[in-house]
């Protein structure tokens, strides 16, 4: 009996080694010997499905939504389920998805698909570590490429539906039991991310004159001999890829290698390459194929018209071979650089086609980048911008010779970071609410709008969702939600394009002043920030000197001087109150021939006019405030008021206590009025009681104005 039960367990650890071998580890025993096949290929112009030209209008998708990190992998079954058949109305053809997603992604694929005639395709992407990126491996390292490898193989078992992951096995990628099989539907994969131009340098440099990492010698790729060390490795990545899927599955699919303009192909003058640090090349014209190869492969770039435009810093563009430029000005006589620079990628790659696989801008409140020609900006666009924007960007991409267009991206993400307010939040905390002054979270052709239903208020001069409760004095009402705290001021007999009148704000105890020089108001309590209406086009949000954000941080930036030195730092009840900036840019004074570059700021604080109900004929989706008869509504963005998480209710403490930001919690704020025709004596303050909502945000999806502009071009026409 015990010779018995020692063999079961000897057996049964046997069947267990084998399933954690071949379901976990992706080892296999190779026995394909059919014919190796693809329904997808590629020439020099163009990408075929299934032997058609097939145009690329796609969609990316990320992996968040309110209340969840993208890591987390929260979205269900139903919303993917959903998103499709949107994704297909508005006349997108193709998705791609940037890493391994959790197993739900890969049912919802599979059920949407396995009955349709018109199915959504597929691109698959194979994410790489930004810790890795970012420290001091270079590519060659095991956990830069041994990874890359693994992980690629790992992706295919899962379109394959041939694999488990665990959870945290794969960094930036889901886990699950991967069982149904969505290879049908995959074009090809995009493998890596955007990389880091010091890690190409630093690999380059490295392996310089080292032979076996100049060249790569596979049975699917291979390199020519202007190869680099980084290029050779992408070709041996690309390799075991395509011999994976071939050996295993007997499939295979196109591939490209994800690049973008900080590591483009191109020599600039050298003034520029110095400005922009542009240290570094990756050229996939260097990395050839053979004819085991059947599928086929694109040049997958990812290219935004604001940053970085190079071209716009010189106008002698003969060095690739451009003499006459003509074609690329707008009816005003602009240069538009992006499509400039779109022909140039066309121009370059003659061996394969190029795929626009990023582009896009957002709806954020807050800017972080401008397009000086287009005025396609980073930011501070309204949905109908987004959408123009979207459009001309996809005609630029078309009329350069680019056989596809992936618009970043389909939904919003509350987690996103910006790098020109990220010092002002708590990144701890970003997914529980909604910060409309960080840009990066609002790229999307989906918004997740606050509220279960709909948003406890909308700026659209109808006030009948106001009610007795929101009152805090006879002329003031307030309430909030996840992205904003919202004001209804009462002023009998109000011209709004005549009367001043001014809000105080106390939020908190470190700072503020009892008396605003600017309209010589004294106040009862120090406030932090004023209010001023003013009209339609001057209204705007002032801030008490001290608890001036962009001064604590980027004061030699902006003011040419150290604000934490003694006699630089404003008093604690400094009666002075400014403008509200974001910055655009930072930089020391340079000059490009005739234009001259230095830090710049944006207006943020300035409130604009108009209605910001979407479903409004005339919805401004960055709209501030409105009129009607003698109310106005208005609307501010939490972090306009140093708020670094509004679920915890959590604020700037004072910047000079601590150097710099430090945050601290708060359960009111106090508000009070003031008519500038009658106002006389200190201003009382009503309280406003404040209670987050910790992990729990509420929310719901609309389609953005962008969408539907979007659909007008893509929805109505089957091109393929």
């Amino acid at each position: 009996m015990k010779k018995f039960i020692t063999a079961v367990s000897i057996l049964v650890c046997i069947a267990l080694a084998c399933h954690y071998a071949y379901y976990y580890k992706g080892v296999y025993i190779k026995w394909n010997t059919k014919e190796v096949t693809s329904f997808t290929s590629s020439d020099a112009t163009h990408i075929y499905v299934n032997h058609k030209p097939f145009e690329i209008k796609g969609v990316n998708r990320g992996s968040g939504i309110p209340g969840e990190w993208s890591t987390d992998f929260a979205i269900p079954k139903e919303t993917y389920l959903r998103w499709f058949e949107e994704m297909q109305e508005m006349g997108a053809n193709t998705l791609r998805i940037y890493t391994v997603q959790s197993d739900d992604f890969y049912e919802a694929f599979y059920e949407y698909n396995k009955n349709n005639p018109d199915p959504l395709w597929l691109i698959h992407g194979v994410w790489v570590n930004d810790y890795i990126q970012n420290s001091h491996r270079d590519a060659y390292a095991k956990e830069f490429v041994g990874d890359f490898i693994d992980n690629s193989k790992a992706m295919i078992d899962v379109i394959h539906g041939n694999r488990k992951i665990s959870l945290g096995r794969m960094a930036s990628a889901g886990s699950g039991d991967f069982r149904y099989d969505i290879s049908p539907w995959v074009i090809g994969y995009i493998l890596g991310v955007e990389w880091e131009d010091v890690t190409v340098a630093y690999t380059n440099d490295k392996y310089r004159d080292d032979p076996t990492k100049n060249t790569y010698q596979g049975k699917y790729m291979y390199t020519t001999d202007e190869a680099t060390p980084f290029e050779a490795m992408l070709a041996s990545v690309g390799d075991s890829v395509i011999a994976y899927e071939s050996e295993r599955y007997g499939e295979q699919r196109l591939v490209a290698f994800s690049n973008w303009p900080t590591t483009d192909p191109f020599d600039y003058p050298e003034k520029v390459e110095q400005f922009f640090i542009k240290c570094a090349k990756v050229d996939v014209e260097h990395i050839r194929t053979t004819k085991s190869f059947i599928s086929g492969c694109f040049a997958s770039y990812h290219v935004y018209p604001y940053y970085p435009d190079y071209l716009n810093f010189f106008d002698d563009y003969s060095r690739f071979g451009v003499t006459d430029v003509s074609q690329f000005r707008a009816e005003d006589g602009a240069l538009n650089t992006y499509r400039l620079y779109l022909s140039l990628l066309t121009r370059h790659h003659r061996s394969m086609p190029v795929v626009i696989s990023e582009f896009g801008v957002s709806t954020g409140r807050g800017i972080a980048q401008t397009d000086q020609n287009t005025n396609r900006n980073q930011g501070h666009m309204s949905e109908k911008e987004q959408g123009d924007a979207v459009l001309s960007c996809y005609r630029d991409i078309k009329a350069a010779g680019c056989c596809g267009a992936v618009v970043f991206s389909w939904q919003d993400e509350w987690f996103k970071r910006t790098w020109n307010t990220m010092y002002a939040v708590d990144l701890k905390r970003t997914p529980y609410w909604s910060d409309y002054q960080t840009n990066e979270q609002y790229f999307g052709l989906l918004s997740f709008d606050p509220g279960k239903e709909k948003c406890v208020c909308y700026v659209d001069g109808d006030t009948s969702e106001w009610s007795e409760e929101d009152r805090i004095n006879e002329h003031i009402s307030v309430k909030y939600d996840e992205r904003f705290i919202y004001f209804l001021i009462h002023k009998d007999g109000l011209d709004i394009d005549k009367d001043k009148i001014y809000i105080p704000i106390d939020t908190t105890q470190k700072s503020g002043s009892t008396y605003c020089k600017n309209f010589d108001l004294r106040f009862e309590r120090p406030a932090d920030f004023v209010i001023e209406i003013n009209g339609r086009d001057k209204t705007r949000l002032l801030v008490q000197e001290r608890y001036e954000a962009i001064r604590a941080n980027y004061a030699e930036n902006v003011y040419r001087f150290n604000t934490y030195v003694k006699e630089n730092i404003p008093a604690p009840d400094s009666p002075e109150f400014i403008d509200i900036n974001l910055m655009l840019k930072l930089q020391k004074f340079e000059s490009f021939g005739t234009r001259e570059l230095e830090t710049e700021v944006f207006p943020t604080g300035l409130l604009r006019y108009g209605n910001a109900n979407p479903d409004s004929r005339n919805f401004d989706s960055l709209a501030d405030f409105i009129s009607s008869g003698d109310e106005i509504e208005l609307k501010l963005p939490w972090q306009l008021l140093n708020f670094a998480d509004a679920s915890r209710m959590t604020i700037h403490d004072d910047y000079y206590e601590h150097y710099g930001v430090e945050f601290t919690e708060i359960d009111e704020m106090h508000i009070a009025y003031a008519d500038a025709k009658t106002q006389t004596g200190r201003l009382p303050f009503s309280s406003v009681a404040l209670k987050g909502w910790e992990n729990r945000p509420t929310y719901h999806e609309r389609l953005k104005s962008s969408y539907y502009i979007l659909q007008k071009e893509w929805g109505d026409k089957d091109e393929n």
